[in-house]
């Protein structure tokens, strides 16, 4: 008995441990999005040095490579990397990994401008306490203005952040336009509200060219939206009206609001509609707290991460059906596909 309670408490402690340098593991993510190793990597016809590496490091005169093999040895114990030791004292042999495709910098199915854009939120964090205490988002504590006033007044913020939403929708479109191919089917046409610059709107038409869509967002981001086929931009406020269509759709952009809020824009969203026949599409996350998917421990880590960064959540299913009622969408459904949100499907009648 002594000896499974010592067990448990040096198991505890690791544990403890391991939360606590948790951080270590998304600034090493970070670092290596930032040097492009996975693109140096993934270059190459195969598994290539430490000094292969080093040597493709652009604006680096003074490269320490010892810290970069130390950067390197947690990556490769994180099987973000492969590591080949030679038995004979040769070099260390590096090649890619299933992750490490998801950090290459010149691809569209990847995370790594999400990764960059999440920099300047890291600040953020050290005001998750007085947030619990007071309320409020993290973000507009560190930097005296919240996220979206931030990014109208950056223009650099503001580019990275379209493209990595943009990234996201590349990541998502495919689970969900293979997935609900049958919601399209009777739509003829579609606003996709806070689409940024357009590009989950354009795999939509481009999958299903009957429909006509409109992608609407902010002005300052329809600004930088470049032209697809069978999509329009337009620029508004989704607080104030919504363009009318078919159906309306909103990837991510729930999670970002209050309860308040997002009963305004789906207020707006009922009015956009046919009474009839129009319908709602979410694709958002549905919280899981007891799950055990793959993703259910990230919609719980995304769930505090909006906390801090917007003073927002995600939500659970019991948690939607009140938001979509009292926002005038009394009947739902929920379509699970594989990835990390899923997607609700909401009706006026």
């Amino acid at each position: 008995m002594e000896s499974t309670e010592a067990e448990a408490i040096l198991q505890s402690q690791a544990e403890i441990q391991q939360y606590v340098l948790a951080f270590v593991d998304t600034m090493a993510i970070t670092c290596a999005v930032e040097l492009r190793l996975a693109d140096i990597i993934h270059s190459h016809s195969g598994p290539v040095t430490l000094s292969q590496i080093a040597s493709c490091i652009e604006d680096s005169p003074s490269l320490n490579i010892f810290f970069l093999e130390r950067i390197m040895r947690l990556l490769v114990r994180r099987r973000v990397f492969t590591a080949h030791h030679h038995s004979d004292a040769g070099e260390t042999l590096y090649g890619p990994t299933h992750s490490s495709r998801w950090l290459l910098r010149n691809s569209k199915l990847s995370f790594a401008h999400l990764i960059l854009m999440h920099k300047p939120i890291m600040s953020s964090w050290n005001y998750i306490t007085q947030c619990v205490k007071e309320g409020g988002s993290g973000f507009k504590k560190a930097n005296d203005c919240e996220l979206w006033d931030y990014a109208s007044q950056n223009v650099e913020f503001n580019t990275l952040f379209n493209k990595a939403m943009e990234d996201n929708s590349w990541i998502v479109s495919e689970a969900f336009i293979s997935e609900y191919k049958d919601g399209f089917s009777n739509i003829g046409s579609l606003v996709d509200v806070g689409g940024g610059i357009g590009g989950m709107a354009a795999q939509i038409v481009k999958s299903y060219p009957h429909i006509k869509a409109v992608n609407y967002d902010l002005p300052h981001v329809i600004a930088t939206a470049p032209p697809h086929n069978g999509v329009s931009h337009l620029g508004g406020d989704m607080f104030e009206s919504i363009p009318k269509a078919d159906a309306v759709f909103m990837k991510w952009l729930l999670h970002n609001w209050s309860d308040e809020d997002c009963i305004r824009i789906l207020k707006n969203c009922r009015k956009a509609i046919p009474e009839k026949t129009g319908k709602l599409i979410i694709v958002d996350i549905v919280l899981q707290p007891n799950g055990s998917g793959r993703f259910d421990d990230i919609g719980l880590l995304l769930d505090l991460h909006m906390l801090v960064a917007l003073g927002s959540r995600e939500r659970t299913e019991l948690e939607w059906k009140k938001l979509l009622e009292e926002g005038g969408f009394p009947t739902y459904k929920i379509i699970q596909i594989p990835a990390l949100p899923s997607v609700i499907e909401a009706y006026p009648y």
